[in-house]
């Protein structure tokens, strides 16, 4: 029962422009993103146009980072001989280590004088519930366009993408989206039962040891994404991870430490 998979990934053409599936989904997890942060400055009392501003911000930021990121770990002999082609997003290249190091700088700048009052921490936990639900777009438009492809497998679930080669493969893209899914169901979950109460840091840190712990595992079904990984047994993408995952575990760490010791000085004012 191996699944055939054949899909145009341009959405429509007008002469020689192109509107691409992927594109539409990148820009709409931004989107996306810009509507949850809203709604959530609403029930908090920030402006909520402060959203507005941290969306160009973060857009930015994000493909910059992801196009750099792409370029520097993935194809660095490539692109640093012909730097020109760094500035040829079109052609495809991102990479969502570089993406989330882009997106945390840009907000970080965005926010800069706005408010006070606004940590960063406090923005970035509540930053954390859309971009996890982003990361599902990202991850289903990779499936619509036959990228990031998996390993061989026999598995009844396996998918031929058709217009790559007649290999039945882990369909990776979707074991990403949904462990992204799963990501955002707990982010949620905290957010709406802690509400601003939520300790700072714990969002983040949640999404960070969740999103790059699984990201570590699921890199052992994909194929090689740089030439040079053929040979290594960890990849690019495990070593970028590493980092990331053991960051967000120290945050959730300090997060839940900060509150446990809140909770000892409250009772002890008692």
């Amino acid at each position: 029962m191996m699944i055939h998979w054949s899909f145009n990934p341009i959405l429509a053409s007008i002469g020689t422009f192109s509107i691409h599936w992927y594109g539409v989904l990148f820009v709409g997890a931004f989107l996306m993103a810009k509507f949850v942060m809203a709604r959530i400055f609403k029930g908090e009392d920030v402006p909520e146009e402060l959203a507005e501003r941290l969306f160009y911000f973060a857009l930015v930021g994000g493909i910059v980072g992801a196009r750099l990121a792409h370029c520097l770990f993935y194809d660095p002999a490539h692109y640093l001989s012909h730097p020109v082609e760094i500035l040829r997003v079109w052609e495809g290249g991102l990479a969502s280590h570089g993406g989330m190091a882009g997106i945390l700088i840009a907000l970080w700048l965005g926010a800069r004088g706005v408010d006070r009052k606004l940590s960063f921490l406090w923005l970035i936990d509540r930053a954390s519930i859309p971009a996890a639900l982003g990361a599902v777009f990202v991850r289903v438009a990779n499936f619509l366009n036959s990228e990031i492809l998996g390993k061989p497998t026999y598995a009844d679930w396996g998918v031929v993408f058709e217009s790559v080669d007649a290999t039945a493969r882990h369909p990776v893209q979707l074991y990403e989206a949904a462990a992204y899914l799963l990501t955002f169901a707990v982010l949620c979950f905290c957010y709406r039962n802690l509400g601003r109460r939520t300790p700072h840091g714990l969002l983040f840190g949640l999404f960070m040891t969740l999103v790059f712990s699984m990201r570590i595992i699921i890199e052992f079904f994909k194929e090689p994404q740089a030439a040079y990984e053929a040979t290594q047994m960890v990849t690019t993408g495990q070593y970028l991870s590493f980092p990331f995952a053991l960051l967000g575990g120290a945050i959730v760490w300090w997060s839940i430490g900060s509150l446990c010791r809140a909770s000892e000085t409250n009772s002890s004012l008692k």
